[in-house]
């Protein structure tokens, strides 16, 4: 089963997919768009493209665990998904995956101003990841 996890954002949004057995992250993308319609369009093509049968979006929380304003823009975002790709997203805390995803790149050698172009498809993966060990260990 392929699942797709979402790092959704203002102007980029990073896309990772799993391998057909749902177990490796594998596939990534940066959507650059500012309109959530056009996000959404892609997110969806892709689901086709890939066969993919679960979504993963990244969900903001406060550093102490609460929601704020961001958590309903991202909730709303995850109705208008769910409307047009027929799936269900799971909510997955995101908390502290960009700082990760930027560390990465700085440890493999890639510069700042390089990091916008691949940052939220690392971040991506990073969800990924922790959604698949999750789901492993919840066997």
């Amino acid at each position: 089963m392929r699942i797709m996890a979402i790092d959704y954002g203002d102007a980029r949004t990073g896309v990772a997919i799993s391998d057909p057995t749902g177990l490796l992250a594998g596939y990534t993308e940066v959507i650059r768009s500012r309109k959530a319609d056009d996000v959404i369009a892609r997110i969806c093509a892709l689901i086709g493209a890939h066969g993919v049968e679960e979504l993963v979006l990244g969900y903001p929380r406060n550093m102490d665990g609460t929601e704020g304003a961001r958590a309903e823009y991202y909730a709303a975002f995850a109705g208008a998904l769910e409307t047009a790709s027929g799936l269900v997203p799971v909510l997955w805390d995101e908390r502290r995956t960009t700082v990760e995803a930027h560390s990465i790149l700085r440890a493999g050698g890639k510069r700042e101003k390089k990091h916008k172009k691949v940052v939220d498809a690392v971040a991506a993966s990073l969800i990924l990841e922790g959604y698949l060990s999750f789901k492993r260990l919840r066997g």
